[in-house]
């Protein structure tokens, strides 16, 4: 269920909750209606091909709309909506032009709001590099109109929200906490959240390491919810993302740790190109996850709700607040003890817990892409496109040619070397140039904050992609049946905060194998740090776009008799050192900079939320606290690790 657009005939006291404040009472007429239709894009009724984006949210005050069309116009997104009155209104769309903070030309994202399929005369997205109301002038409307976002190019146009003013010196105002405080009383919404129920253990953050704690503290017979801000679970091993989860399961001694991961993580696709990166979207069983969660009584799941808030007294956390990002509606889910498999460990953050975050030289950020051939009709037929009918239509009339347009905006790699350009593998690149598109290695913002800069690293990576393809189409005449057939919107991150823990695991600890007496979950990746590839860098600087992974003896670590790099970390990584009821599994547990390359990938992140899962049960049965599982009941721990996956109390 998706809110309803807000009408209204308000005093002017409320709408000063939206008013620039350029002058007290400056822009709110005295004598001027105040009426106004206010509309959120995620409330329209029919999303059409636009995709809602919610990645940014804390930064910029909402999810907005999406047109992410790979350069083909996505179908408009609809809603009906019903004026205070008939007449003349001033129109307001909260957007940017998302290539303006690279002074880039062409403002791509443009689109246009049609009122009963008429555009009005302004375009949007066509100015300012941050979010903001484009004053799309006066218009005059009947009592009822058909609103629809009408997306001109497929590049990534945006909106957030639109509103309709009979007071037409009104001008809204950006500040997100005033925008906000508008947003949620205009539309009904109260800022007191539902009471969603007390839990045992609550885990934020449904990707493989979330989903895998909850699934193992609930066949431990705890009452666990399980938060997610998408409508898919899996995170970066999702089909919204599509990096394909690394890490050996099962090893000795503790043999069955890995099981649960397994069961939702088959490793069943068949690689493409030698890579499982960016394969079709049913590689990444989405359905599977979603089905093995709900198949256990214990959990409640909750998707498109974000943790935005925490309230925490005494270093213990006593609850998290959550807005559906959807409705705009927010709960509160208590617990005795919480998880943050966020990644960006924004719940330990909100909480006080001790973090770290490198602020140079951080690993980049991935938008993982592909390219399919038009001519090829088992390729069209299983494209996931936004225009697929049309395309199939166009190709059984044998029209396969695929032209792409020049791309001004986008990076300018037209006399420039990129891993997929002939002669151009980039690290342990394959032979196929096209093989070389859209992996792994295609990643920046490794000079920006991931966390409060997502937005902006994403655009980036998008503007890397679609200078490559239209240098490719455009400049080197190559692959005239191709066409881009799916890139990832949500970003897939690789590093952003660390909770620290009783443990800080740094490079070292792997190369040395540094021994402890609390082995919980573990590690057969290299010490996989990424930084700009020097070879791709050039001209680039601020806007590098292809990394390069560490590689030789210095980033390898002992073998273990005949088992090779196998390191099994300590429990005590995932636990905070400060908030006493925090657990945490995935990227952002205790560990350094250099420290985070083995542990990040995910199906190690997987079992880290089984070992935890475990733990949240012992904390329970005997009153304590995740260190107090250490310091007492280390022995219970290892008894329960040795149990089967499927094993439940």
């Amino acid at each position: 269920m998706k809110r309803s657009a807000f009408i209204g005939l308000l005093g002017n006291t409320t709408l000063l909750l939206l008013a620039r404040p350029s002058g007290l009472f400056a822009n709110i007429s005295t004598t001027g209606s105040t009426e106004f239709l206010f509309l959120e894009a995620e409330s329209f009724s029919d999303y059409g091909g636009w995709d809602l984006d919610q990645q940014s949210m804390d930064v910029m005050g909402s999810p907005y709309l999406l047109a992410h069309g790979l350069g083909v116009p996505v179908a408009d997104a609809v809603t009906e909506a019903e004026f205070p009155s008939a007449g003349t209104y001033r129109l307001w769309v909260r957007t940017k032009d998302w290539v303006a903070p690279w002074k880039a030309p062409g403002a791509p994202g443009k689109f246009q709001v049609l009122i009963n399929e008429v555009p009005v005369k302004e375009t949007f997205g066509t100015k300012g590099d941050q979010w903001h109301w484009h004053d799309g002038g006066l218009v005059t409307v009947n009592k009822k109109a058909r609103i629809s976002l009408h997306d001109l190019t497929g590049f990534e146009g945006r909106c957030e929200a639109i509103l309709f003013c009979k007071d037409e010196k009104f001008e809204p105002v950006n500040e997100v906490a005033a925008l906000t405080k508008f947003r949620r009383k205009l539309c009904g919404l109260s800022d007191i959240p539902i009471d969603s129920g007390k839990y045992d253990l609550a885990v934020i953050g449904g990707g493989i390491a979330g989903t895998a704690a909850a699934i193992s503290a609930a066949r431990q017979g705890l009452k666990v919810a399980l938060v997610q801000d998408r409508p898919v679970l899996g995170g970066n091993g999702s089909s919204e993302v599509r990096v394909w989860p690394e890490g050996h399961t099962r090893q000795e001694p503790f043999v069955h740790i890995g099981e649960i991961v397994e069961e939702f993580v088959p490793l069943t696709a068949q690689p493409v190109h030698g890579t499982r990166n960016a394969l079709g979207g049913k590689a990444y069983n989405d359905e599977l996850k979603l089905e093995k969660v709900k198949a256990e009584p214990n959990i409640t799941l909750m998707l498109h709700e974000r943790a935005f808030a925490v309230e925490a007294t005494d270093n213990n956390i006593k609850a998290v607040v959550l807005q559906n990002i959807k409705t705009g509606i927010r709960k509160r889910i208590t617990a005795t003890y919480f998880a943050d498999c966020t990644g960006d460990a924004g719940i330990g953050f909100m909480a006080g817990a001790d973090f770290e975050q490198s602020q140079t030289g951080l690993m980049g950020v991935s938008n993982l892409w592909n390219v399919l051939d038009a001519a090829d009709d088992k390729a069209v037929l299983e494209c996931e496109c936004k225009d697929k009918t049309a395309l199939a239509t166009q190709c059984e009339v044998g029209q396969v040619a695929q032209p792409f347009p020049r791309c001004p905006w986008a990076i300018d790699l037209s006399d420039k070397p990129f891993p997929g350009r002939k002669n151009y593998k980039g690290q342990w690149g394959k032979e196929d140039p096209l093989a070389n598109l859209g992996g792994w290695f295609w990643e920046s913002g490794f000079d920006k904050d991931p966390v409060t800069q997502i937005e902006l690293i994403r655009d980036l990576n998008l503007r890397a992609m679609y200078g490559a393809w239209d240098a490719l189409k455009n400049v080197d005449k190559e692959y005239p049946n191709h066409r881009l057939g799916w890139a990832a919107f949500i970003a897939g991150k690789r590093e952003s905060r660390r909770l620290m823990g009783d443990v800080i695991l740094s490079a070292d600890d792997f190369r040395n194998h540094t021994p402890f007496p609390d082995p919980a979950f573990p590690c057969s990746w290299h010490i996989d740090i990424h930084r700009p590839d020097p070879a791709f860098d050039k001209g680039l600087k601020g806007q590098e776009f292809i990394s390069r992974a560490t590689e030789g003896d210095h980033f390898t670590y002992k073998q273990e008799g005949s088992q090779k790099q196998l390191y099994w970390a300590p429990y005590r990584v995932l636990y905070s050192r400060n908030i006493t009821n925090l657990f945490m599994a995935g990227r952002n547990i205790s560990v350094n900079n250099d420290g985070l390359g083995p542990i990040r990938v995910m199906r190690t992140c997987g079992m880290m939320g089984e070992v935890v899962g475990k733990a949240a049960s012992l904390c329970v049965k005997y009153n304590t606290t995740p260190r107090g599982v250490y310091e007492q009941h280390a022995g219970k721990l290892q008894e329960l690790m040795k149990l089967p996956g499927s094993y439940r109390v």
